[in-house]
């Protein structure tokens, strides 16, 4: 299992990302939109005050079981290890053994 700070920081993280998803948006359309080398910067300059664990890039997918940040299957939400053990005793729906 993971370090429950670990995980801590992690939801932390996905907090600030949804907090801030929408300003972040606009922020980078103005970017886009803006006509005047300085009016670029002043957005750039506005957007990198944001704090940066708001970016969706510094999110890492971990099991929602144990927390394990490798080895992660995003169709359940669970980590290899987690998953099989799941599989195995039935607990996931339409989820069986290859066979061929």
């Amino acid at each position: 299992m993971a370090k429950k700070s670990m995980i801590a920081r992690e939801h932390k993280r996905q907090v600030l990302v949804q907090k801030y998803a929408e300003k972040r948006k606009q922020l980078k359309l103005a970017i886009e939109g803006a006509q005047t080398i300085e009016g670029r910067a002043v957005f750039i300059k506005k957007l990198q005050e944001l704090p940066r664990d708001s970016a969706a890039v510094r999110l890492h997918n971990r099991c929602l079981v144990t927390g394990r940040p490798r080895g992660f299957f995003r169709q359940f939400g669970l980590s290899r290890h987690v998953l099989r053990e799941m599989a195995h005793e039935g607990l996931l729906p339409g989820v069986t053994k290859a066979s061929w």
